[in-house]
């Protein structure tokens, strides 16, 4: 194998489209590369729950095909053509299961492509498979998954994050240069924290939700995870945009993304104005270490000539209760369609239809799953609907509010990602609304329909530290330019993973 290939698990996405375009390896090259590490880490990880060499080789094929034809379509080859990804098993893809690491889904074939994959796909990339996750997202470990866990990169004893936490390990320990994944209320966020990647939740209806499995419709949005912010810019251009398929998906600007990534990593954010609510650094439970690193972020933004804003976001202390009372409310709707008649797991010898009801969900989904249904069926229902459900859409409307008026005097927002380093597999079993805690930061941004994404900044006694970036609705272009410049000069050492240099490979 040559030094070129070798490079490829943790070389940026417009290098490895550079090598393949330039035809100094070739897309089958860099998709066999890929494959063959996945063979040999992700025994160690738990990342993948299907990988899909057919549909890799046919995708790197098509790509090589193009470079020898010239012309129009080697021209029209953009930035991540031949650059190896993978999604999220909520997300459909033909020639795959969409699972969700559900046994409700055990045997489920996609019928059609989710848009945010059809679109990465339509980009030239190599689509590499399907990844774990917590049981229908519904999770911050991916320990609810009935498929089994994943592995942080970075300590194998450690969770990696969730519910996405098959999308960060992959990009983590170099077995995908972009995955996408989902975020209801951190489920990004939170995992590209803890294993030292990148991670974007988008502004609501930036990014269609079409052919991505449902937790809560009100709040679900698709992102990319990547090795770099720059990354993460070309991937979100190539998914960003209205949809007709998604009624919700929204006609914004289309910003030059990648142009505010090249501009901040050059220093260029002179008189951008960065908040820092003081009372969320306060917050009991915070590491004072992951504060330190906040308060670290905003000084060297300050140094490249941004202006810093203290403000106070009183209302996201009401944000968890909040969510936990929609999110689950949306989510037993959702879910009602998992009956065991038209598609999922369905129990055998049922004695009549509500039997079959009954058992076919009672066996399909694990105890988170049944959990946050009951969560949401009580709080829907006669008698307990306006004390609940009613209340806490208004309390989301306090907590836009909130934020409209941080974003009316800064442009970013400087929080926590986590309240905490990543935790030890178990640590929560007895306790799962300490687990809910892990998404304290993350949960409001959610709620107020704006964009956030967590950028890694250091490493804590050789474990990922991160800072989360806020931004108002439709303003990722934002976030990319603080993201940027806050990469530049941290320099995280995401290709010095201790997965990648453990002999595994």
């Amino acid at each position: 194998m040559s030094e070129q290939l070798t490079q490829i698990p943790f070389m940026p996405a417009a290098d490895i489209s550079a090598l393949v375009k330039s035809r100094e390896v070739s897309a089958r090259e860099v998709a066999n590369t890929m494959l063959d590490r996945i063979a040999a880490v992700d025994g160690a990880v738990s990342a993948y729950n299907e990988v899909t060499p057919e549909l890799a080789l046919a995708a790197a094929d098509a790509v090589d095909a193009a470079l020898a034809e010239g012309g129009d379509a080697a021209v029209a080859l953009g930035e991540l053509a031949g650059v190896p990804v993978a999604f999220k098993d909520n997300m459909n893809m033909v020639g795959t299961h969409t699972t969700c690491s559900s046994k409700m889904l055990a045997n489920f074939q996609s019928p059609y492509d989710c848009t945010a994959v059809r679109r990465m796909l339509d980009a030239g990339t190599i689509p590499l498979g399907k990844l774990n996750m917590d049981e229908f997202a519904f999770g911050s470990s991916t320990e609810t998954s009935a498929v089994g866990r994943t592995f942080n990169p970075w300590d194998l004893e450690r969770v990696p994050g969730g519910s996405s936490g098959g999308s960060a390990a992959a990009v983590s320990a170099g077995l995908a240069t972009i995955t996408l994944g989902s975020d209801t209320g951190g489920s990004i966020r939170q995992p590209a924290a803890f294993t030292g990647t990148v991670g974007l939740k988008p502004s609501y209806g930036r990014v269609s939700r079409y052919g991505c499995v449902a937790f809560a419709s009100s709040l679900d949005q698709i992102g990319p995870f990547s090795h770099t912010v720059r990354d993460n810019a070309l991937a979100f251009s190539a998914i960003a945009g209205k949809d007709p398929l998604d009624a919700t998906s929204l006609n914004l600007p289309e910003d030059d993304f990648v142009a505010a990534c090249d501009a901040g990593a050059t220093g260029d954010i002179k008189g951008m104005r960065v908040a820092l609510a003081t009372d969320l650094l306060e917050q009991e439970g915070l590491d004072p270490r992951l504060k330190a690193e906040v308060l670290q972020a905003a000084a060297t933004l300050e140094a490249a000539g941004a202006e810093i804003v203290e403000t106070t976001l009183p209302s996201t202390k009401y944000g968890l209760p909040a969510y936990y009372v929609l999110g689950p409310a949306e989510a037993s709707s959702n879910l009602a369609r998992f009956d065991g008649i038209r598609y999922g797991h369905r129990a055998d010898d049922a004695e009549d239809v509500l039997d079959l009801y009954m058992r076919s969900r009672k066996e399909g989904f694990g105890p988170e799953v049944i959990r946050r249904i009951m969560i949401g069926t009580h709080v829907l229902s006669s008698g307990h609907y306006d004390a609940y459900y009613t209340k806490a859409q208004k309390v989301r409307t306090v907590i836009k509010n909130d934020y409209e008026a941080v974003f009316a005097r800064a442009d970013v927002l400087l929080t926590p990602t986590t309240p905490d380093l990543p935790f030890k597999f178990g640590q929560y079993d007895d306790n799962p609304t300490a687990m809910y805690l892990a998404d304290y930061y993350t949960i409001p941004v959610n709620m107020a329909g704006i964009a956030g994404m967590s950028v890694p900044t250091s490493l804590i006694e050789g474990l990922p530290a991160s800072v989360q970036i806020v931004a108002n609705h439709g303003r990722e272009v934002d976030l990319f330019r603080a993201g940027a410049a806050l990469e530049a000069a941290s320099a995280f050492p995401y290709a010095s993973v201790p997965v990648a240099s453990s002999g595994l490979v």
